[in-house]
Order: structure tokens, then C-alpha cells, then sequence
């Protein structure tokens, strides 16, 4: 093959001008010119295992002599066992009905020294991960945890009198002769601080209750609707010690579960935890004076998730290998393991991110000085100078129109203070995460946790994807596939942002009733291993003072059109000025400008595709655009290709070049 080129440069006077970068430039090598370039590729969390976990580059936050600059939280260890129910993990290999311990067991006089190193140490049962690390890693140092181990307490009362009175139930199915309703607190509590005395007891920051058996939210489902088809069908073995009551029992969520699931207490932000739940670095979060933002998925009227599983205040509590469905192990190895990380909300409230890493604009900044545009780092990374880990959009007041929670299960409701943006990168605690991306998150004030979500919650995701994932669930013991209801916050698998054309995923948002457009334009990685994405946000009242402008060089083509594809690389420039006398961190993002692409082609049997509809360049500086130009069988002799690049703020201001490739 033959490449000849011709091009045709119109600048924003109508006139052919001189490249503003000189030369075109050379055509790119790229094996397949057609491939997205930035593919989305969800990995469902029942799929996922410990290979899916990649270090943070350049960091070490497991290493337990590390010390934190702010704060080592000191959370006393508590174990407490029942007359009727031992330590699982005093249990002979797999021996219980709920299948566990799933390693050998430890003697009871070891239970509070075995958890607490599970926490507090790496080791190949954890996988070489620790609670210390994930507040490490999250708060760049900040916060360390340490748990210390108080020793064991056996309950005065069976274990279903502290479990039968919890959420949902209220007392039913309680034997007859029994109370149900115990309190671990009320009779555990004097019982630790009389041992340790009061100025011990008083040193903690934190106080951790571990119980024996299971945390109800690991098994319910497990052990109730996925295992037996109706209540009926539960068995004697999974009922209570009174015959004259059923085996089934009401669970928080849906109508049955089996009674010794059902029996189980419900972990708490107490804290109050069973041994198998994973979800304590989600409940230690709450120290910090945040709420939950997850919703109830099961019941209708269906709302969905706020954050679902990239937020470890949202479902995310529940991200590890294995997924939802394999929380029930004991010790927690699978499901629950690793929680998501925490967003740039949670951060900028607790004051875990630094200004040098938020930067934070407004619709009228916008509206007054033009678009602005930044390379978001994943927030996961080792923190750097001068780079950005998230991005915060004040609202004001949000205009969102007003809508029924009760009829739309997609409702969030008004009353979001301002929108956030972040990387979401497959690294550290977000190795468990389903997908790479840019998480796009409208938020409420710090002091606003209400319910207009249908429930309570203060983040709302934009999704990229909105329409049902389609999914199933799991499947009931007679065959029927039940699919993940809208509210499941896994639909929010596929939801964050990517950068180019055909990835799969949505890269632009427009909130037309705020005023606001988003666009995310490309995708970096680093040497190390560190994603980044550019990113811009544009008010749509107003561009700025900047003079806007653009040309393109003529396109140069290169590779195998009647192949895999050729190339047509042009040159972009922003031939426009940026804004004088422009002040404040805001200003250095805002000398950019924003270009929608077209591309086309009119010759027999060719096609062209761009890889990304975007670009952006600074004022007075250049950059390249791609297409992707392939010739048919029966193909004209020559294909020509026009690219056009029309400005965002501007968008009388364009430029149209072309690139011809022969055969």
C-alpha cells in the first residue's frame, strides 16, 4: 500500500493559515487504529479473587511500624460468647451447619488474641492485608487502627435472646419461657471494664464487641431464601429449640429466613460485630461522625443505590473476592474482606484530603471565566504534590426538578449541595471495586444526611449506564433464576464515566437544570502504574472573556488501511488567548478550551471512526487527533477524510482539515 496525503487547513477567519505548530504532524502507529481506548470491562464481584488485588504503587501501608501522623485509634477487642453457642472458630474444621470454621480451630482462651492479630497483623490468612492498612492507605497516613485484645466473655443468656430482639423482628420466634431481649452491651460491658478498671476502660477510642456465630447480615439470605424454597421448607435442624414454632422466621429484608439465621444478631456501628462479618473498617468510619448511604434493596418500592460499590459508606462494605453472597465464612476471608474506598465527600469531611489535592469551582467561576479542565489522579495513589485527587462542584442551590421516590426507583430527589469528581483506579482498598473509571457523584451539605433518596443518603452517583445491568442474583433451590432487583447496588457496576467513543460507558454528563456539562477527554497511566483521566466541567451560561480559536493541520496516514485500519493523525491547536488578569487556584485550570470531533468521509467503501470525540488543549499550545480510517473490498482507489473540530465555548469557532489515503 501507498499513502498519499492532501489536506485542506480552514481557520476561524475561513482562510487556510499557516499550522500555528508548524509541521503536521507524523502519523501514529497504533496495531488496531479501530480498538477502543479506554474499554470498559466490569469485573463482577462474585468472579473476582485475591489476584484481583494490585498494590498501590510506591506505598507500604500494611507495614504495621508505620505510625500515623494524626492518629492511632485504639479499639479494645471484646469476645463474647453464649451458653448455646460456642466460638465458631473453637470448632472442629468445617463443622458447623453454616459450613465453618474454614480453617483449624483455636482454643477459646485464644479468640480475642487470634482476631485481634486477623486486624491488626499481616499474615497469609489475611492475605497480608489489615484494617490498619485501609486507614492508612485512605487517609494518606493520617489514621492508623490498632485493636487490643481484652479476653473472653461468655453472655448470661442464650444467644438468640440478644438476636431475635434485633431489626425486623422485634421478638418473633422467640421460644417459649425466654425473653428476647438481650443486650451484649448492657451485660458484657460492666463485665470488661470491672477487669481492665476505669482508667483503661476509658483509654479506648473504640470499643469492639466480637460474638460468636454470625453477623445476620452474612447469612439471612444465604441460609434463608437461596437454600430453602419456602418457609415450610425449612427443616427442624435450621429451626428453633421450641416445636411448637416454625422453623422460618421474618427477616430484616424479605419475608423469611431460616430461624438459626434469622436468630443471629445484626452487626452494629456499636461496634458489634459476629465472626463472620468483614464490614468493621466500614463501622469504624462512623468514629468520624458520617452516616450510612446504602439503601434497602429487596423491597419495593425499589430505590437505587447512592454510591453502591465503589464507597465504602454505601454497599462498597461489602467489596472483596468472592462478592455479597460469600460473606458468611469464618474467619472473613472472602466477601466483605476489602471494602471500597472512601470518596472525596467522606475525605474533604473528615479532613483526610488536602487542599493542594481538592480543587473546588463554582457554575459562576465557570460562567466568568471560561471552562476548566484537570488530570484527576486516582484517589487511591500515594498522594503528590501539585496533583489533584478529586474535584468539587458547588452547586449553590440545586435546581433539580422534583420527583416521586416512590414511583421512580432512579429518584434522588433535590437538595444536593454540589458534585464531586474522582478516579476510581483497580489499586489498594478499590482493588475490589468493579471497574476503572471517573466516579461522578452529586453530594449533600455535611450537615444534611436526610432521606430524599427514598432513604437515608448524602451521595447520589451519576450512572453512566442507568438502564437495568440485567443480571442474575442467584438461583432458588428449585431452579428459578431471580434476577438483582434495580435497587441492587450492584447495577452500579458498570456506572463510571470512560474516556473515548465505543468503551461501553458514557463520556459526557449534562445536568441542564444546574447548568453544568461534564466531559471526561482522556485516560493516563503513569510508569508505575498510576491512572489518571483528564477531565473538564463547562457552564452552560457562559464561556469567559478568553478568545476562543482553533486549527488543524492536514492529516498524515499511516498503516494498512485495507487491514486492521490506517491512521489520519492531525495537529490541533487552541489558537485562542487566555483570560488577563484571571486570579485564585481555579485560574490555572481555566486557560483551555474544550473541542467536540467530527469525522467523516464521502469515498466508496471507506469508513472512519474516532477513537474519542474530544480534545482539549491550552491556550496557544497543540495536540494530536486520530481517526481511524479502514478501506473495504470493493473500496474507491482513495479515501478521504474530513475531521472537524468545533470549539465547546465557543462554537462559531471551528476547523476543518482533511487527510486522503490510498489503497
Amino acid at each position: 500500500m501507498t499513502v498519499a496525503v492532501g489536506a485542506a487547513v480552514i481557520g476561524n477567519a475561513g482562510a487556510a493559515p499557516a499550522s500555528p505548530m508548524g509541521a503536521a504532524p507524523a502519523a501514529a502507529r497504533i496495531g488496531d487504529p479501530f480498538a477502543p481506548v479506554d474499554p470498559q470491562h466490569p469485573e463482577d464481584q462474585q468472579n473476582m479473587t485475591w489476584s484481583d488485588y494490585q498494590d498501590v504503587p510506591g506505598t507500604h501501608w500494611a507495614d504495621p511500624d508505620l505510625r500515623p501522623t494524626q492518629q492511632k485509634l485504639k479499639i479494645a477487642l471484646v469476645a463474647v460468647d453464649f451458653p448455646d453457642q460456642p466460638f465458631v472458630m473453637t470448632l472442629p474444621k468445617k463443622s458447623d451447619p453454616f459450613g465453618n470454621p474454614q480453617i483449624d480451630p483455636v482454643g477459646r482462651g485464644d479468640i480475642a488474641r487470634f482476631y485481634a492479630d486477623f486486624y491488626n497483623k499481616p499474615s497469609a490468612l489475611n492475605h497480608g492485608h489489615t484494617v490498619n492498612q485501609y486507614w492508612m492507605e485512605q487517609t494518606n497516613g493520617r489514621i492508623g487502627v490498632e485493636f487490643v485484645p481484652l479476653g473472653q466473655y461468655e453472655a448470661p443468656r442464650p444467644s438468640y435472646e440478644y438476636g431475635l430482639n434485633d431489626i425486623g423482628q422485634e421478638g418473633t420466634g422467640c421460644p417459649a419461657g425466654h425473653t428476647c431481649d438481650g443486650s451484649i452491651e448492657r451485660d458484657i460491658d460492666p463485665l470488661w471494664k470491672k477487669d481492665v478498671g476505669a482508667d483503661q476502660a476509658n483509654s479506648f477510642d473504640r470499643v469492639m464487641r466480637i460474638y460468636a456465630g454470625y453477623d445476620e447480615t452474612s447469612v439471612w439470605q444465604e441460609f434463608g431464601e437461596m437454600k430453602f424454597q419456602t418457609p415450610d421448607d425449612v427443616p427442624d435442624e435450621w429451626g428453633p429449640p421450641d416445636p411448637a414454632l416454625p422453623n422460618a422466621v421474618r427477616s430484616r429484608y424479605t419475608g423469611f429466613t431460616s430461624w438459626k439465621a434469622g436468630s443471629q444478631l445484626w452487626g452494629n456501628s456499636g461496634i458489634r460485630q459476629g465472626e463472620s462479618s468483614g464490614t468493621i473498617t466500614h463501622e469504624i468510619t462512623h468514629t468520624f461522625d458520617v452516616g450510612d448511604n446504602n439503601n434497602n434493596p429487596y423491597v419495593e418500592p425499589f430505590h437505587r443505590a447512592g454510591t453502591g460499590p465503589f464507597d465504602v459508606l454505601d454497599r462498597g462494605s461489602f467489596n472483596g473476592p468472592g462478592g455479597p453472597h460469600n460473606r458468611w465464612q469464618v474467619p472473613a476471608t472472602e466477601g466483605a474482606s476489602m471494602p471500597a474506598g472512601q470518596t472525596v465527600r467522606t475525605k474533604t469531611k473528615l479532613g483526610f484530603i488536602d487542599d493542594e489535592q481538592l480543587l473546588t469551582l463554582s457554575p459562576q467561576s465557570l460562567a466568568d471565566n471560561g471552562l476548566a479542565v484537570f488530570d484527576v489522579r486516582a484517589r487511591s495513589a500515594k498522594v503528590k504534590k501539585n496533583a489533584l485527587q478529586g474535584v468539587r462542584v458547588d452547586l449553590g442551590t440545586d435546581k433539580t426538578p422534583a420527583c416521586d421516590v416512590a414511583k421512580d426507583p432512579l429518584c434522588a430527589g433535590p437538595g444536593f449541595s454540589d458534585y464531586t469528581i474522582e478516579t476510581v483506579q483497580r489499586i489498594g482498598a478499590d482493588s475490589f471495586t468493579p471497574d476503572h473509571g471517573v466516579m461522578l457523584t452529586k453530594n449533600k451539605p455535611f450537615d444534611d444526611e436526610g432521606d430524599s433518596c427514598g432513604y437515608l443518603c448524602f451521595s447520589w452517583m451519576i450512572d453512566a449506564n442507568p438502564q437495568d445491568i440485567g443480571m442474575v442474583d442467584f438461583t432458588r433451590p428449585d431452579g428459578t433464576k431471580v434476577m438483582r432487583s434495580i435497587g441492587d447496588y450492584r447495577q452500579l457496576n458498570d456506572g463510571l464515566f470512560h474516556a473515548g467513543t465505543d468503551s461501553g460507558s458514557a463520556y459526557e454528563y449534562t445536568d441542564k437544570a444546574n447548568r453544568l456539562q461534564f466531559y471526561v477527554i482522556g485516560k493516563k497511566t503513569t510508569a508505575a502504574g498510576e491512572l489518571s483521566y483528564t477531565v473538564a466541567v463547562r457552564s452552560l451560561d457562559g464561556s469567559g472573556t478568553q478568545k476562543r480559536g482553533v486549527a488543524l493541520t492536514h492529516g498524515n496516514a499511516g498503516g494498512k488501511a485495507s487491514g486492521k485500519g490506517a491512521v489520519c493523525t492531525f495537529g490541533l491547536a487552541n489558537t485562542g488567548h487566555a483570560a488577563r488578569g484571571a486570579a485564585g487556584k481555579a485560574a490555572a485550570y481555566e486557560d483551555a478550551d474544550v473541542y467536540r470531533l467530527s469525522a467523516k468521509t464521502g469515498s466508496k467503501g471507506w469508513r472512519v471512526e474516532l477513537p474519542t470525540a474530544l480534545a482539549t488543549a491550552e491556550a496557544g499550545q497543540h495536540t494530536t487527533v486520530n481517526v481511524a480510517v479502514a478501506a473495504g473490498r470493493n473500496a474507491a482507489k482513495n479515501g478521504k477524510v474530513t475531521l472537524t473540530a468545533r470549539s465547546e465555548s465557543d462554537p462559531h469557532k471551528t476547523a476543518t482539515a482533511t487527510c486522503t489515503v490510498r489503497r
